[in-house]
């Protein structure tokens, strides 16, 4: 799956110390499925059901291009890791962790393993009462209704209060979250824009993707680099300046951190490689009288691949204009980005090898490529 859909769970606890179990899934879910986008506060509820001592509840969302039944293996498995065994359960009891999905988005399903909305949701304050107030706008996807207006026509007499206690967003310990705009570059295959929409998923931000598809000349180019280079660069350096000028010129407009899987210094140093040094002279006076304008990324991480992963992606993604890339070609632009980098002292730029990594498949991989910003 690659289209990212946010989902709401509801978590909560009425055995031993209630909000240290509640902590815990958070961390478990954070280095197991995504980061959070956001928690609710904790609530207090009276048991319902059973006779039980008084749970703490909360909603907390994430973004995820996961399936759900492999989302709800994941929180069965940090359920389980936490000592709950649904298995051997009746169906009300007390529980030192209960994690449920409540909603994906406006999908439906109704399957035996899972059934999203969660059948119960409307009939529980502790349940609606924090995804209110982490989503006040929330639709139900079956009966079109707002939660808002659910929850108001409540009828059940269910005991609930909001208390003052805290919990930690595991990713708001993160230093990347300081950065307002962040570009991630490497060479053709390294996985820029995997890791890119990942980021802008975990963490709320705006993403911006390099438009490559649209260039007319890109196939072109690989066929008769000689003839269309000049036209493919220009096209290039056209279409991200005028992507980065209106986007980013909102930065500050909406507070909104920005992610992105180019900068716009890859325009100089795939010129210089496929230009000759007429054009390039040319064509790099026309980049630096636009390029004063631009607003430039705080921070750049740059992704290191072995051109044999290089080759490996490249083959993966199955674009036929790109079967042609020679093992040179990528040495090339190696060579080139290193060059450059070192020229400008000036720019931020974290070198991350991922050559021993997935960190599309791996979270742990992906955490660690995270965890190394500083």
């Amino acid at each position: 799956m690659d289209l990212y859909k946010k989902f709401h769970i509801s978590i909560g606890s009425n055995i031993g110390d209630k909000l240290e179990n509640i902590q815990s899934s958070l961390d478990l879910i954070h280095s197991r499925i995504a980061c959070f986008t956001a928690i609710s506060s904790v609530y207090e509820s009276e048991s319902i059901g059973f006779d039980g001592n008084d749970f703490y509840n909360i909603c907390a969302s994430f973004k995820s291009n996961k399936s759900p039944y492999y989302i709800m293996q994941q929180l069965l498995a940090v359920e389980e890791i936490l000592g709950r065994n649904r298995n051997n359960e009746k169906k009300y009891v007390s529980r030192i962790i209960d994690i449920d999905i409540i909603l994906i988005e406006n999908l439906t399903i109704d399957s035996e393993e899972l059934k999203v909305p969660h059948k119960e949701m409307c009939n529980r304050r502790f349940v609606l009462e924090p995804l209110i107030e982490i989503d006040p706008n929330l639709i139900h996807p079956i009966n079109k209704i707002s939660l808002k207006e659910i929850y108001n026509s409540f009828k059940q007499n269910q005991k609930i209060k909001r208390t003052d206690l805290i919990l930690n967003n595991p990713s708001s310990l993160l230093p990347i979250i300081k950065y307002n705009y962040i570009a991630v570059e490497g060479n053709i295959g390294s996985g820029k824009t995997s890791l890119s929409k990942q980021i802008s998923a975990d963490f709320n931000t705006k993403l911006m993707l390099e438009r490559f598809i649209d260039n007319p000349f890109l196939a072109k180019f690989y066929k008769n680099p000689k003839e269309f280079a000049f036209k493919l660069e220009m096209s290039f350096l056209a279409d991200r300046y005028q992507q980065t000028s209106e986007d980013l010129s909102q930065l500050n407009l909406f507070n909104q951190n920005i992610i992105s899987d180019y900068d716009i210094h890859k325009s100089l140093i795939f010129s210089k490689i496929n230009l000759n040094l007429d054009e390039f002279n040319l064509y790099r006076k026309l980049f630096y009288s636009l390029y004063n304008s631009i607003v430039k990324p705080d921070l750049i991480i740059f992704l290191n691949q072995t051109i044999k992963n290089l080759k490996s992606n490249i083959k993966k993604r199955g674009r036929e204009y790109e079967a042609s890339i020679s093992d040179e070609y990528l040495t090339n632009i190696n060579k080139s980005y290193s060059d450059f980098f070192k020229s400008r002292p000036d720019l931020n730029v974290k070198f991350i090898d991922v050559s021993e990594m997935d960190f599309v498949k791996n979270r742990l991989d992906y955490l660690s490529i995270i965890n190394q910003i500083d």
